[in-house]
């Protein structure tokens, strides 16, 4: 069994809280838009990282973390990509992963909108994880952690910080 910590679009920002949600897990991933290589060090020296680059990240971050990601975590086949759209609404670069892919965890970032979904067309778990970071116009700092054991996902558990006590 793995535990996974999942987040995205921090903008170079962790509230303590996130650090502490994810003390428990065996790897953090991340969708994309870092913010800056500080970010990615930090969530590094919790737990290893696996990541992707967003549209707002710059040079550095993009030699060291591809676009899109593609693995496997026990039986389940992962996808992660940063613009990706959702479940009958997907970004066409993602669709097309997707289809080549076929994987049956789909995760991306971009919209700041936490959204869990599950996609029947493609037979696959769709996670968005919201925005970690305080940048942008979410209301809450969201995450989301889970277990992988086999080919079962679960255990699928959210943190969400009202952006009004941030700190």
């Amino acid at each position: 069994m793995h535990r996974i910590g999942i987040l995205s679009d921090t903008h170079g920002y962790l509230h303590p809280r996130i650090v502490n949600f994810f003390s428990e897990v065996d790897e953090i991933w991340h969708a994309g838009d870092i913010g800056d290589m500080q970010t990615a060090v930090v969530l590094n020296s919790i737990k290893p990282l696996r990541a992707v680059y967003g549209n707002i990240d710059g040079t550095a971050i993009r030699k060291v973390y591809p676009k899109t990601l593609s693995f496997m975590m026990e039986e389940v086949s992962v996808m992660i990509t940063h613009i990706g759209g959702y479940p009958g609404k997907y970004d066409s670069f993602a669709a097309q992963m997707i289809e080549q892919l076929n994987p049956s965890l789909f995760i991306s970032g971009h919209s700041h909108i936490l959204k869990v979904m599950f996609d029947r067309k493609r037979n696959l778990l769709y996670i968005n994880p919201g925005a970690a970071g305080k940048n942008g116009l979410h209301k809450a700092i969201t995450a989301v952690r889970m277990k992988i054991e086999g080919r079962n996902m679960k255990d699928l558990e959210v943190i969400d910080i009202p952006r009004n006590r941030e700190g």
